[in-house]
């Protein structure tokens, strides 16, 4: 979908046992607290919000998704002057040095600088912000030429209080996460930075009504550009006004992926983690409702859906449902599976992963399913091991409410099919379930 931030962490600061008995030199207390910080690159400023906590080696980044706050590190110290804030489940490191009250260092791609990376104390601005117009909602961006998946239309959704303002642009994949900032000059300025896929996007509200978007995509430099560059600036239209004026729809998420023969089993062979073969004979899936993701962990889409299989996991895996997960990582992950792991333990997964090859193996490795071309996609498959529904891309929250209808299906669809077991059962009497 989107070019994706990824990086390898750095070595820990902390060496031999006397330097974890040193004291820093900078006390804790100078670093933690709200930071502005900004990524820079190719002259593209992308400011973001950074909340330092914790106590001595026991640190915290915290970083935002619009307005909502989660703590986005898997490790952080501060040390002899020295912040390092380990983002494993992206293999990102941010590694900056305080000076003078400024934090100055990179965002670290492969051990190599990826973004300058400074971020200086955040103090309120005085005075109150500009008056606002209201854009919160739900508004469909159409598409002058289909999209490289298709598409003839994406979705904004837009949160909105007072002059701050969270949004997300949302495409069959999923969405961009959620950018957030302020009116300011009659436009918002609006930015987002989770960890990965930073990038800033310019809105502008028109006087018919409508709503200008330049995006700074992060393959692009600073170009204004959106899917490679064939749509430099969008325009977006309310939804209810694009539906009167005949206006392109978003592809549908249950219609872009099909099964080609849904009466055919659906089948795989992948080895796990410990490099033995699975497949959908074994006994974790034989008779059980599956949902199988293709997923990577270097897709942030990925990612938020995790987040969200892990709780239904935990919702209904003692009722019959099992989750497996078809892995496809770039060829040098492939060895260490170091980000894999690390995703699985920020996120507690416990469903099952399966190591299915590399990204550009995804069709070849799941050749029973029609226009695949999202990360993620969720395969819904019944206890008799066909496929009854596949779910294109994630909603994260970030999208409202497009997140609550996904939850609403995916839930629906599970509970519907995990009643199968009992229509079965009450078809063949004295038979146990």
């Amino acid at each position: 979908m989107k070019s994706l931030l990824q990086a390898t962490a750095l070595i820990s600061l902390l060496g031999s046992s006397a330097a974890h008995a040193a004291e820093p030199s900078i006390p804790q207390d100078n670093i933690k607290g709200r930071w502005d910080a900004v990524l820079s690159k190719d002259g593209v400023d992308i400011p973001f919000r950074l909340d330092i906590k914790g106590e001595a080696r026991n640190l915290k980044g915290v970083f935002y998704d619009g307005f909502k706050p989660y703590d986005g590190t898997t490790s952080a110290s501060f040390q002899d002057g020295k912040l390092t804030l380990n983002i494993d489940h992206y293999l990102s490191t941010i590694s900056a040095d305080l000076d003078h009250g400024q934090l100055t260092g990179d965002l670290l791609n492969k051990g190599k600088a990826a973004y300058h990376f400074t971020a200086t104390r955040h103090v309120d601005a005085k005075g109150g912000a500009a008056k606002a117009p209201a854009i919160a909602g739900n508004w469909i961006i159409p598409l002058e030429a289909p999209s490289s998946k298709g598409e003839n239309a994406f979705r904004f959704v837009v949160q909105q209080k007072g002059a701050d303002v969270a949004a997300a642009i949302l495409r069959i994949d999923g969405d961009t996460g959620s950018y957030s900032g302020q009116y300011q000059d009659g436009k918002w300025v609006l930015s987002h930075f989770d960890g990965s896929r930073p990038g800033v996007i310019v809105v502008t509200p028109e006087a018919d009504g409508s709503l200008v978007i330049a995006q700074h995509v992060e393959n692009h430099g600073a170009k204004n550009a959106v899917d490679g560059g064939r749509a430099p600036i969008l325009k977006a239209v309310r939804a209810d006004l694009a539906t009167a004026r005949g206006l392109p729809a978003p592809d549908g998420f249950l219609t872009h992926t099909t099964a080609k023969d849904p009466s055919e089993i659906f089948k795989f062979a992948f080895p796990d983690m410990e490099g033995k073969l699975v497949t959908q004979d074994d006994p974790r899936f034989k008779g059980k409702v599956v949902l199988a993701v293709v997923s990577g962990t270097w897709c942030p889409n990925c990612h938020d859906e995790a987040q969200y299989l892990v709780q239904l996991d935990k919702k209904y895996r003692d009722k019959g449902l099992a989750i497996v997960d078809f892995d496809f990582e770039e060829q040098d992950q492939q060895s260490s599976l170091e980000r894999e792991k690390a995703f699985n333990k920020q996120y507690g997964v416990k469903y099952t992963s399966l190591l299915a090859g590399e990204p550009s193996q995804m069709h070849e490795k799941v050749p029973q399913l029609a226009h695949l071309d999202t990360w993620p996609a969720t395969i819904f498959i019944g206890r008799d091991g066909k496929v009854k529904a596949v779910h294109a891309g994630f909603s994260s929250p970030a999208s409202g409410k497009f997140h609550a209808d996904l939850k609403q299906e995916f839930e629906s669809r599970i509970e519907q099919l995990l009643a199968e077991k009992d229509t079965a059962s009450a078809a063949t009497p004295g038979k146990k379930s």
